[in-house]
């Protein structure tokens, strides 16, 4: 394997660099916002699993315990 020369180096991590394409602010409070929303429904989502669960497991348990 070959040694690396580290100012090249240096300077192809600088041309990537440049070549990255970074997001607005307006896209930054977008996406945000969708991650806050989409983190809210699935909460949302799993608790009504949860409950439904639930409901239908103390019905069981109480129809078959003592």
């Amino acid at each position: 394997m070959a040694i690396a020369n580290p100012v090249k180096f240096a300077q192809e991590v600088r041309a990537e660099v440049a070549k990255v394409v970074w997001p607005t602010r307006r896209e930054v409070v977008l996406t945000t916002i969708m991650v806050f929303i989409m983190a809210a429904l699935t909460a949302i989502f799993f608790s009504l699993v949860d409950m439904a669960i639930r409901f239908g497991l103390t019905g069981v348990l109480g129809y078959f315990g003592s």
